[in-house]
This record gives C-alpha cells, structure tokens and sequence, in this order.
C-alpha cells in the first residue's frame, strides 16, 4: 500500500500500487490494466450497487436512492455498505471473477422502479440514473483513502441518457421546439450548464485523486454542457457514441488503459519580466490560490496545453538584446516496476513489485523578439495560430453564443489581412481588387484562410437550425480542446490523398473540393479527418482495383499507422462512388459550399465568396483609417 506524507509519496515494505475503474457498462480489457491495479465496478439507476467480486460467486450490495434525496449524501455510506477493501478488487487474481461479475449487468426494469419507489409500474416514469448521487458517494468514498489504499483513482462513467434521478438531475425539456421561435439563440441557451453541480463535483473529485472518463452511449439529449466539468477539469476525457453498434468504444477503452500515463500532476509557467501568461487552456484544474498553476489528476503523452501571453507593459519588449524567457516545471508521479530476485541464489523465476515516483521536469526555453513586422509573419506556425484561435472561439461561444463567435473569427482573420497589407503595402491607399489576402509575400500564412474558412464550416460553429446538436457540440469542443496543433489542423481541415493504385501514392495533398477530385483523375482517395478515415472510390475507378484495398497493400499500412498513432481510435469507411452512398465523404468536400451551409458549383459561393467577404472586410478597416 502506498502512504501519503507532505509533500512525496513512501512505501510500505508490501505493497503495490492501486487504481479503479468504475464501470456502468461491461467491457473486456481487464488485460489492459497494469499488474497491481486493483478493480471496482459499481452500477447506479435508482440504486447504487456495489459489487464484491473477491469470492467465488459476485455479491451485489444496494443502497436505494430516495428520490427526495437532498445534497447531504445517502442515508447509508458506501463505506458502511462495503469496505473498500472488499470493492476493489485485485486484477491479478480476480479477472475471471471481473469477468463473471461483467455478465451479470442488465438495465433495471422498471417493475423494479415502481417497487423501489412504492408506486405501480405504470405509474413510475421510465429513467432512473441517478448519476449525479452515484459519482457524489463514490468520490467520498475514495477521498479518506487517497494516497493510503491507492495513488490514482480513474474512473470511467457509462451514460446511456442524462441523469434524472437524486442530485444531480438534469432537466431535458429545455431542448427542443421552443428554441426554433424566432428571436431565441438556441445554441446561447443550451450550451452553457444548467446547474453548477457537476462542476462543483469536480473540484471534490480533483482534491480527492479522481480522475473521470465520461462515455456518453446515447442518442438523446444528454446535457453534456453541464456533465462535461466532471471529466475535463479533472483531467478525463469525454465520450460520445450514438449507439454500440458500430462504435469505437471498446477499443478507445483500451487505448486509455494500456498506455503510459501520469498522474498528480502540477504544471506550472513563468515568464520573464517584459511579458506575462494571458488564458491558459486545457483538461486540468486551476489552482485556487496560485496564479499560472495547474493540477491534472491524469495525463499521458497526448495531452496538450496551452497559453497566451499579453505584454506587461505598453511598450513591449524592452529595447535591449536579452532574450524573452518562457520556464515550464512539470511535477508528477508514475508507476514504475521493480524487479525482485530472490536472495537464496536459486533459480526461481523473477517476481515484480511496484514503485511509485515523483518527478519534476523543467524546461527553460529563450525567444529572441522580432525585429520588425515581417520576421513575426515569417515565424507564424498556421497550426498553432488555429489551436490558440479554436481555443478562444470556444470560450467566446459559451460566453456570447456560437453567432457572436463566427462573427469573431471573420473579422478576426479581416484585421489580419489589413494589417498585412498595411505592413507590407508600399501604397497606403491600395485599391479594394489589390488587397492581397492570399497572403502572397508570406508563405507561412498563406493556409490561415482555407483554415478559418474550414472552422466556420466545421460544426463547432455551425448553428443549431443547421442540425448540430447541442451535445456534439460540446463533445467536440471537449476533443478538440484537448488536441496538439497538427491534429486540430487535421479534425478542422481534413488531408485529402490521392492513390493510383492501392500500393501507389498519387499526390500527398489535395484541396477539399469537388474539382480538386475531377481534376487528379485518381481512382483512390483517403480522407483523414481525425475522427474518421474514409477510402473512397471514384465511380469511374477500373473494376480490377480490389475493393476493399487488401490488407498488405500501401493504403493499408497507412490507415494502421495512422490509427496507432491517435488518442482516439478512428472510424474506418469504405465508399465506392459507382454503388455506395457518398454523401459521407462528399459532406467533407467543403470548398464549395458557404459558410451558411448551402452548396452549389457557381463562381461566388463557397470558399471564393469567403475570400471576397474578407477582402471587403480588411479593405473597409483600411479606408477607416486612413479617413480618421
């Protein structure tokens, strides 16, 4: 076991490190767990049940939610129901139990509903998650044995609907037809949360060493607007599958237990005097009494985090040659194996304990500041430039809706080109059809339109009489929110591939459009768009290339590398355009359509009436100026 002191972790001479998962769904990844874990699997509905899965037969304890049930908590502890050495269970020795206890699961009916509830069956509403009650008891459940019984409780939450039973509830009647009238923003009253509980619950869960996987498997609306902080804030990710189909749900399960992760983490930034961090973004938890720290519960190598910065002063850089200082200090802990041998000299085979260790990283990096206008153009990274804007439009859209944060995003990218062509304009009053917002003289901004272009198309701007829903929304700024710059570039603006054959790349990439397809000539395309990979076939494609491409061909090899080498596990599609539906993978074919959504092959729509907007837009800014 592992025992907390100020400040560090020791260990007992016989211990091992723990974690839980807790579980409302079955899965069968017990193998991805690292040896030493330990295993907990709790089910809630009108009930929360705790299962014992140490014996030879799983014994299932359960404690009744009132549906009264005030915010203090349930009449009887989980602790009192079951010790929580009896919950969680050892993986090593327990998994066929595990696996026993797995099958057991099945939805409460709701005969046992009304039973529960004193009423008849056909009197009692169908639902039942009292969710909010669950996660409230298991968090205090945890909390007195943090650091003493394990070092990271992960906890992954199954959801098929949003909770409506105990605290915690959700009310889901807000969505729906009152917000088609007209005069009510739809996406300004359902995406901010509607009760601060679970945000609150986050707080609890981040001092107690909890960090929560929410996997959404529904097709209702959820309200994950206001679920969304108990996972993001303590370091979790969120889920959402419309059904178990076709999902990628059990192999994102196991992506998220079998790699290396960290855990108890504190990052912290510093800056030299001149500048200064501005908003930080990321899955972590702000630390209350200390300004530019952050906890994160769990993180592993995909996680990302970012910062601006604002100057501290009017003027700047100061004038002189030191360079600006940006220092990072990462503290954390991990697992790590210990090899034991015994000390008798025989030949038994070796045995493995678990050590865990605290460690602290820093990284002092030096910026010399630009000496003028052009070298910042010239040392733009247009990757990094939409991480920091996707990050910013996302607060913006939750403070003032999503219209107010396309509006926010245009005119941004506006005030881009006329600054540019102010800077690099040798004629102040250049003429509207001379602005250049191709970016023509810089090289490294010239992708920032179709990528600004691609985030007002994608449907985290999109609004809600367009069909996004309100709870894929928020999934999506949940994902995007927590990618490293080339992936968000990747998620935004898709890579469109062209192949010959299926062992033969034809040209690496290709623009989103219709024309760029008819042009190439090519039978193959592969579309990454991070959360799917779609291989289409041109209708005009030789009946002799095998479809599906075989497995040991090029195409193949790429699709399984790119797959590997993900945070998530991406959907594979095959489309053949002479027999299959390809309104998938035309969907993505974004350049010729308008920002609005309508679509159409004429000149002014799409793509080249966004150029045309933004001209106007930098050249009314331009003419302001020069009149005022």
């Amino acid at each position: 076991m592992f025992r907390r002191v100020p400040g560090t972790y020791q260990e007992c001479a016989s211990c091992s490190p723990r974690s839980l998962i807790l579980l409302h769904l079955g899965f069968h990844h017990a193998t991805a767990l690292i040896p030493g874990s330990l295993f907990g699997l709790m089910t809630f509905s009108h009930k929360i049940g705790l299962y014992d899965v140490q014996g030879p037969i799983p014994l299932v304890k359960n404690i009744f939610i009132p549906p009264d049930l005030e915010e203090d908590g349930l009449p009887v502890a989980l602790e009192d129901a079951m010790p929580l050495h009896s919950f969680l269970a050892p993986v090593d020795t327990c998994k066929d139990r595990i696996a026993a206890a797995l099958e057991t699961l099945r939805p409460t009916s709701s005969w046992e509903r009304g039973a529960a509830s004193g009423q008849e069956e056909d009197t009692v509403l169908l639902g039942g998650r009292g969710f909010g009650t669950a996660m409230s008891a298991l968090i205090e459940y945890l909390s007195s044995e943090y650091g003493s019984t394990f070092a990271l409780a992960r906890v992954f939450a199954f959801l098929s609907g949003a909770p409506d039973y105990g605290c915690g509830l959700l009310d889901t009647r807000r969505y729906g037809e009152q917000y088609a009238s007209k005069g009510v923003d739809a996406d300004l009253a359902l995406l901010p949360e509607q009760i601060p509980f679970y945000r609150d619950l986050a707080a609890v869960a981040v001092q107690s060493g909890v960090c929560i996987d929410i996997f959404a498997v529904t097709d209702e609306y959820t309200d994950l607007a206001s679920l969304k902080f108990l996972s993001i804030e303590s370091g979790g990710s969120l889920f959402l599958y419309a059904n178990t189909d076709d999902s990628t749900l059990p192999q994102d399960i196991y992506r998220l237990l079998s790699r290396p992760y960290a855990f108890g983490c504190v990052l912290r930034l510093r800056t030299s005097s001149d500048f200064e961090p501005g908003n930080s973004y990321g899955h972590f938890f702000p630390d209350p009494q200390y300004e530019n720290v952050q906890h994160i519960i769990c993180c592993d190598s995909f996680a990302t985090y970012a910062y601006d910065f604002e100057f501290a002063h009017n003027n700047g850089f100061s004038r002189h040659t030191d360079p600006a200082v940006v220092q990072i200090a990462f503290q954390y802990s991990v697992i790590e194996p210990v090899k034991e041998t015994s000390g008798n000299g025989s030949q038994s085979p070796a045995s493995y304990k678990f050590c865990l260790k605290r460690r602290l990283r820093i990284r002092t990096l030096q910026y010399r500041p630009a000496s003028n206008i052009s070298e910042i153009y010239d040392s733009v990274d247009p990757e990094v430039v939409l991480h920091i804007l996707v990050h910013k439009v996302i607060l913006e859209s939750l403070d003032k809706g999503v219209r107010e944060g396309r509006h926010q995003v245009h005119a941004w990218l506006s005030l881009l080109a006329a600054r540019y062509n102010q800077a690099l304009s040798s004629d102040v009053r250049t003429p509207l059809s001379g602005i250049d917002i191709d970016f023509s003289q810089c090289p490294q901004l010239q992708t920032i339109p179709q990528l600004v272009f691609a985030l007002l198309r994608s449907p985290l701007l999109r609004l809600h009489e367009e069909g996004v829903h309100p709870d894929y929304r928020i999934y999506l700024q949940c994902l995007f929110s927590a990618l490293e710059p080339s992936s968000l570039a990747k998620a935004i603006y898709p890579v469109l591939v062209s192949y010959s054959s299926p062992d033969k790349q034809a040209f690496p990439r290709h623009t989103l459009s219709r024309a760029a397809l008819i042009m190439s000539e090519c039978p193959l395309f592969l579309l990454d768009t991070f959360t799917n990979l779609i291989v289409y076939y041109s209708s005009t494609a030789d009946p002799s290339i095998p479809f599906p491409p075989p497995r040991d061909c090029l195409l193949r090899t790429t699709i399984n590398r790119l797959k590997q080498d993900r945070c998530i596990t991406p959907k594979l599609t095959f489309i053949h355009g002479g027999n299959d539906d390809s309104t998938l993978f035309e969907s993505y074919l974004i350049e010729e359509q308008d920002v609005d959504g309508s679509s159409g092959f004429t000149t002014g729509s799409g793509f080249v009436a966004f150029r045309e907007s933004v001209r106007n837009v930098a050249g009314e800014i331009i003419q302001e100026e020069i009149g005022s």
